[in-house]
């Protein structure tokens, strides 16, 4: 299977995809621990993360799949949401929230 088929099932098979830099109990950059936070902050526990630094040819073929050059990056239902100042400023404007709904499991 070649890296973006392996992303589109990623993406697709499952409800929210963090690709990010290092794991969600440790993140390796600062915008990865932003984003780890915001979901939390959403009530989201129960997501798919992707380590991108252990995964080389992920980490450059996630770039060409979403044409979007910076991660982290957020799917939610197999849609591309953006990077961590996307999150962050849907979250501040409450469209994360809603966006996140039934998705993973909110609380």
């Amino acid at each position: 299977m070649d890296v973006q088929q392996q992303i589109r099932e990623q993406v697709s098979n499952n409800p929210v995809v963090l690709y990010m830099k290092g794991t969600p109990d440790f993140p390796q950059c600062g915008f990865s621990a932003v984003t780890v936070q915001i979901l939390k902050a959403c009530g989201v526990t129960d997501y798919l993360s992707i380590n991108v630094l252990e995964h080389p040819e992920i980490r450059s073929g996630i770039k060409e799949y979403a044409n979007w050059p910076t991660i982290p990056q957020l799917y939610v239902r197999g849609e591309f949401i953006g990077g961590c100042d996307i999150m962050r400023e849907m979250y501040a404007d409450g469209e994360l929230q809603k966006l996140l709904a039934g998705a993973a499991n909110p609380s």
